[in-house]
């Protein structure tokens, strides 16, 4: 059986993270998601989450490509993760390139950086909900929501 693992915060999960996990699983036949913690994301990468890690998880667990989630505390973890799940191959998206080939150097997993889907992100959703435009052009904060 081969594995594939690979991290990330997944906040707001889009159909750019459902085209990423699919694509990792192609390369293998069973996948490792490796889920940053609240106090990882806050401590580590400045990150305040809008979705707990228990949710996230839960998001991630329904997904048909994903095999088994895990938590992420550190940056240092990926080496041993590697290591205590067998895995073959790590997979991160292609904004990391060149930042994990270490792992190859000190594990036998191969490290594959696959592009992002261009045209989506949760920074640029958040953005987007920021100015308050759904998709449609419409601007919320003229329409009156409240039911009154």
């Amino acid at each position: 059986m081969k594995r594939v693992i690979t991290y990330g915060t997944f906040d707001m999960l889009h159909y750019g993270h459902i085209n990423l996990l699919r694509r990792a699983k192609q390369l293998g036949d069973y996948l490792i998601v490796v889920l940053s913690s609240d106090e990882f994301n806050w401590k580590s990468k400045q990150k305040k989450t809008y979705f707990s890690y228990e949710k996230r998880k839960q998001l991630l667990e329904a997904i048909r490509y994903v095999d088994l989630v895990i938590p992420e505390n550190s940056w240092e973890q990926k080496v041993s993760d590697v290591k205590e799940y067998h895995v073959d191959t790590l997979v991160m998206g292609d904004d990391w390139f060149g930042k994990f080939d270490f792992i190859e150097e000190q594990t036998e997993a191969e490290v594959v950086y696959l592009p992002r889907t261009p045209e989506i992100s949760t920074s640029q959703i958040k953005n987007d909900l920021n100015k308050k435009k759904l998709s449609t052009g419409v601007d919320m904060s003229k329409i009156d929501v409240s039911g009154n």
